[in-house]
């Protein structure tokens, strides 16, 4: 059977058929259109960052501190050999991790990390392959590093995305330095865009270097901490840290300019106003933001069988408000409904993804952080 693996970024596995794992507690939770059963398969991560389904139904996890674990049959393995050194200060440390398209046979994974250089630290994309034990990664090679490291351990971004023909798209933060998201010989701000090996690919819209860098593909972003194709379009979105009062929904497109600081719907947080207002001419706007703040991680768009009544929303997890968003949108794509799920119940929640058989696996940045299932509550709880 044929099931669609993880939406974020358009991945699809053949066979894919979830195993299943024993859960360390169960809760129902009662939404506007549905029951939920929400499974802790694990818990005892340290600040757990991404999660992705390996074609056998277990489960990849990264930790912010440089750890790659592999969970199965509601266990926790023992670190994964062979990850490069990370910059595990402040909000840097190991970050994403995706399957390549072909990973059932090439076993190949990508990482992005923050990692330190000359100048400082940045963040870095890795490809790996994963051994056939899972306990080490081999053939380690760092596909792209920002051209700039500096000093400051905020604001790396980062997630990845996979286009339909296997190249990548990435999201890169400011660093904690807003004008940084303006000089477009700079990665920082940005989303990029390579193939698989680090190469350029030819629809770049900067490819020959002479405005911007040839891997940026869009610039004035904040902090991008979400990003994901729409299986039923192919449209690319992020949602993206803000200042105070001021985090997005964006419809990515090439070459263009999301405004920040320039533009923006948030305020320092000191309260002064930032940049000249909230729209100028040649600068895009957000889909939708947030005011107060709720502090996006990732996105993931539904399109999963175990929850028709969902489909097309985008899910958005948050971290500082502790929820999932669950935003409708109506025929022309508008937002036009807001459900926040979870409030508060599970901690921060940091990585959101859509499963083989469409349920949602949720990762709660915390010390003690946890693997969370969510599926549908059975009939005789409704």
């Amino acid at each position: 059977m044929t099931t669609l693996a993880r939406l974020r970024y358009g991945l699809f596995f053949a066979t894919a058929v979830l195993a299943a794992a024993p859960s360390l507690s169960a809760d129902i939770v009662k939404t506007k259109t549905v029951e939920l059963q929400v499974d802790t398969i694990v818990t005892g991560l340290d600040h757990p960052w991404a999660v992705e389904v390996l074609p056998d139904g277990s489960y990849l996890v990264t930790e912010r501190p440089g750890r790659l674990r592999i969970i199965r049959d509601g266990k926790l393995s023992a670190p994964i050999g062979g990850i490069p050194d990370v910059n595990a200060r402040g909000q840097g440390g190991l970050m994403d991790v995706a399957l390549a398209r072909d990973f059932a046979t090439s076993r190949k994974i990508f990482l992005t990390a923050a990692t330190s250089a000359k100048g400082g630290s940045g963040t870095e994309v890795f490809s790996a392959t994963l051994s056939e034990d899972g306990t080490k990664l081999n053939d380690v090679r760092s596909i792209f590093a920002m051209k700039r490291f500096t000093g400051g351990n905020i604001q790396y971004g980062s997630r990845i995305a996979f286009a339909k023909d296997g190249s990548l798209f990435i999201s890169i933060g400011d660093r904690g330095d807003r004008d940084r998201s303006q000089d477009w010989k700079d990665d920082a701000g940005s989303i990029i865009h390579i193939n698989a090996d680090g190469s350029i690919p030819d629809d770049n819209p900067f490819k020959d270097g002479a405005k911007a860098l040839p891997e940026i593909w869009s610039k004035g972003h904040r902090n991008p901490q979400g990003i994901a194709f729409d299986a039923a379009d192919d449209k690319l979105y992020t949602v993206e840290h803000g200042a105070r009062g001021g985090d997005e929904i964006n419809h990515i497109e090439p070459g263009k300019n999301y405004g920040w600081p320039i533009i923006t719907y948030g305020r320092d947080y000191s309260g002064a106003e930032i940049g000249e207002g909230t729209a100028k001419e040649g600068l895009e706007q957000p889909l939708y933001y947030w005011d107060p703040s709720i502090a996006p991680g990732a996105l993931a768009i539904y399109h999963g069988k175990m929850f028709p009544e969902w489909d097309g929303n985008f899910l958005v997890a948050a971290l500082k408000f502790q929820l999932l968003s669950r935003m409708q949108r109506d025929d022309s794509g508008a937002f036009v409904a807001e459900e926040r799920i979870f409030d508060g119940s599970y901690g921060r929640m940091r990585d959101v993804v859509v499963a083989p058989d469409g349920a949602l696996l949720i990762l709660t940045d915390e010390d003690d952080g946890a693997l969370l299932r969510v599926s549908r509550a059975p009939a005789n709880n409704g």
